[in-house]
């Protein structure tokens, strides 16, 4: 069931009780205690023991029925195009139902498969802050997409990468996805783009589409971006060699995605376990792709990584929550004050054999969706895509 709020209505002031288990998003402290949290207009301001909080005067008050509380999801590596339609699989409607599945914000990594994509500078730069406006402007379902990332193209100068931070563009499409495929040609337009405020993402392994090519170890070290795109591979990953090297000799993100080799995605998790770095690692499904939409993606990650990956539940959950949030300076993600009320609520499926949410994801189960929060506001209650959760939120007022 989704729920549409009044357009342009403010939050007020909403009440979550009952809650079964609060998960913060923070790999340091992934669980908190607390059985409330309250928020006005969008914003956290309260959580703890329901007798030491003010409960009263509620717009909204969402019972939790004992099921867990996050932050909504970040899926931090999509392909988005024009609002819900994807042309790469003539779909409508994907991000409402990635929304089933948990996530509330998306960073596009190239709004690659537009029909047309200019790759002149001019129209690349014009097509990068019109999809940046759009995004924001109408988010589709609710979902925070953080749209209008260039794919950059050789010829480009330091005034470009000013011209479009200057208009609002914070984010680059993966480097290598157009005709900047080298090192060297890479690393002075990544700098560029750190220098006013743009966030990088390099393709990593073999191509994906026509047009792009592999990238190596030696690329993508030499170029320093902030995120090593699909290190497990869009689809085609790297030996496990310059997996390894690349954990060991840069300290920029980890990406695993969801279409990409699982086997490398596993690899990656545990060399960067074993370094003491799991706080670089973040999850996305890099797609609408070849291998379609997967409205149930990040959820799969988080189970794959806890379950066959060794990885507590409440840990995995970070690489799609706090882990992205940081590296991507948002402000979601992460339970706490001031923080942007963006939730899930999760309880293990019915049947699972796990004694708990944590259990059951451990296991290898998918959680079942119980409810979506955006800025404060319900947008969907029980999830359609989710295997049917235990128990499941309700509104109370």
């Amino acid at each position: 069931m989704a729920v549409e709020p009044t357009a342009g209505a403010p939050a007020g002031k909403l009440v979550i009780r009952n809650i079964g288990l609060l998960l913060t998003g923070d790999l340091d402290a992934p669980i908190a205690s607390a059985d409330t949290l309250i928020a006005i207009d969008g914003r956290i301001t309260a959580f703890g023991r329901e007798k030491d909080l003010d409960t009263a005067d509620a717009k909204t008050v969402v019972d939790a029925n004992g099921t867990a509380l996050a932050p909504g999801l970040i899926d931090s590596h999509v392909h988005p195009v024009a609002g819900e339609w994807t042309p790469r699989q003539n779909q409508l409607g994907w991000i409402e139902s990635c929304l089933h599945g948990g996530v509330t914000t998306m960073i596009s990594a190239g709004e690659v498969h537009m029909p047309g994509r200019p790759k002149d500078i001019p129209g690349l730069k014009a097509f990068a802050i019109s999809s940046q406006r759009i995004f924001a402007n109408a988010r589709p379902s609710g979902v925070k997409v953080h749209g209008g990332a260039p794919v950059i193209e050789q010829g480009m100068v330091e005034d470009d990468f000013k011209e479009m931070a200057a208009a609002g563009v914070t984010l680059l499409g993966e480097v290598g996805l157009g005709g900047v495929k080298t090192g060297e040609e890479a690393k002075k337009m990544v700098a560029w783009a750190r220098k006013y405020g743009i966030q990088s993402t390099i393709h990593t392994g073999g191509p994906s589409i026509p047009g792009s090519g592999l990238i190596d170890k030696d690329v993508i070290l030499e170029a320093d971006p902030d995120v090593i795109g699909h290190i497990n591979g869009g689809h085609t990953a790297l030996p496990d060699d310059q997996i390894r090297c690349l954990c060991e000799s840069c300290k920029r993100g980890l990406e695993i995605v969801h279409n990409g080799n699982e086997r490398a995605a596993l690899y990656t998790l545990r060399t960067a376990r074993e370094i003491g770095d799991l706080h670089r690692v973040i999850l996305g499904t890099d797609a609408p792709a070849g291998s379609g939409v997967q409205p149930l993606g990040i959820l799969r990650m988080v189970s794959m990584l806890s379950s066959i990956g060794e990885v507590p539940a409440e840990i995995a959950l970070c690489f799609a929550t706090g882990n992205t949030a940081r590296m991507r300076k948002l402000d979601v993600g992460l339970i706490d004050k001031g923080r942007s009320a963006d939730f899930v609520f999760l309880d293990k499926a019915q049947h699972s054999a796990g004694k708990d949410l944590l259990e059951s994801i451990q296991l290898g189960d998918l959680p079942g969706v119980g409810m979506t929060i955006i800025d404060g506001i319900v947008r969907t209650q029980r999830s359609r895509n989710t295997p049917p959760a235990t128990r499941v939120p309700s509104i109370a007022k």
